[in-house]
């Protein structure tokens, strides 16, 4: 037999009892009685330097401390102490750790994923009313210069013919950047064209901006960095809150890769060299170095810049192809001039 204590769970009195082991269960002796205690019945509760300390799984604050050391017939008997965790130590440390890689990395996956899962359940009319919001939020600082529109409606169409609804405008605004909003919407900042050389560099980044729309990556790009619910919610408000969150929207690397694969393929389609917008990549990316990331280059936080990418522009100019210029010349200047031109330009 062992010396023990017990709180029975019905009062507050602490009793001195005896141990036992009999007939594969715990025999409990004391002033009251003799009780039994099936092993099952029994928790560890904790460990103390001279004392272990036990509960019962049906009696709400039953305690029995057993003194060190604990006979092995008792032992036999009294559960053992969770070194990490019930489940934990059911299945073991190693086990319980690659378990715990596996649903972590599964989360990870899940949350990368969400919102290009979640993109397709967002509403057209949604996306739509978004962008005819934000494009009415830059109210007079679209320009209008005369031919600079039908020049780039021009171009747009030559380059997505079978692209519907898209709304292509200039924004009289000093930033280097473009950016494709919610509903088929496109916006170039006026400074990124007296950036470019040629129409045909600045038709790769137009080419990139509608590829991004018809590869639906504003509604994913939304829900990652807006939310779906607030996505979905009622725009009142919400949208002139958050113009400038849209208009540096951000994509994957994997979104950007696509929108640019499918630039090359726009341009080479439309008999347009995808050969110097690596120029005007390499060029802005030798200016931010230059500079030092002045507000000018806008462009280069949202899209990245990279040799690579302006390798991929260069090599995708097919050989032997009969490339043809990307707007007439008197176009181009209309294009470039269209807020310097415009009558009713408002500075």
């Amino acid at each position: 037999m062992t010396n023990a204590w017990l709180y029975d769970g019905e009062s507050a009195l602490r009793r001195s009892v005896t141990l036992a082991a009999r007939d594969g269960a715990l025999e409990i002796a004391g002033e009251n009685g003799t009780a039994r205690v099936a092993p099952d019945d029994l928790v560890f509760i904790e460990s103390r330097p001279d004392e272990r300390i036990y509960g019962r799984k049906d009696v709400l604050g039953w305690r029995l401390g057993v003194p060190e050391p604990v006979a092995d017939t008792l032992a036999a008997l009294l559960p053992h102490a969770a070194r990490y965790g019930g489940w934990i130590d059911r299945v073991g440390l190693w086990r319980a750790s690659a378990i715990g890689l596996a649903v972590s990395a599964a989360v990870l996956f899940a949350v990368y994923q969400l919102p290009h899962w979640l993109a397709p359940l967002v509403p057209d009319r949604v996306m739509k009313s978004y962008g005819d919001a934000m494009v009415g939020d830059f109210g007079g600082k679209f320009c209008a210069g005369p031919g600079g529109q039908a020049a780039l409606d021009t171009l747009t169409r030559r380059l997505a013919p079978e692209v519907k609804d898209l709304n292509v405008r200039v924004v009289n605004l000093p930033i280097v950047n473009a950016a494709a909003l919610p509903g088929g919407n496109i916006v170039i900042f006026n400074e990124l064209l007296k950036e470019a050389k040629s129409p045909e560099e600045f038709s790769g980044v137009l080419a990139h901006e509608i590829a991004h729309i018809e590869h639906r990556d504003v509604a994913e790009a939304m829900v990652r960095e807006l939310g779906l619910g607030l996505v979905l919610t009622t725009l009142g408000g919400d949208v002139a809150g958050n113009v400038h969150s849209l208009l540096s929207l951000s994509y994957s690397r994997d979104a950007e890769g696509a929108a640019d694969a499918e630039s090359i393929a726009m341009m080479n389609r439309a008999r347009i060299s995808p050969a110097p917008t690596a120029g005007f990549f390499e060029r802005l990316a030798k200016d931010e170095n230059t500079i030092g990331g002045a507000d000018v280059l806008v462009y280069l936080s949202s899209h990245p810049i990279s040799k690579g990418r302006a390798a991929a522009f260069r090599k995708g100019a097919a050989k032997d192809t009969a490339y043809t210029p990307a707007l007439s010349r008197d176009e181009w200047d209309a294009l470039v001039d269209i807020c310097h031109n415009d009558p009713d330009r408002q500075d």
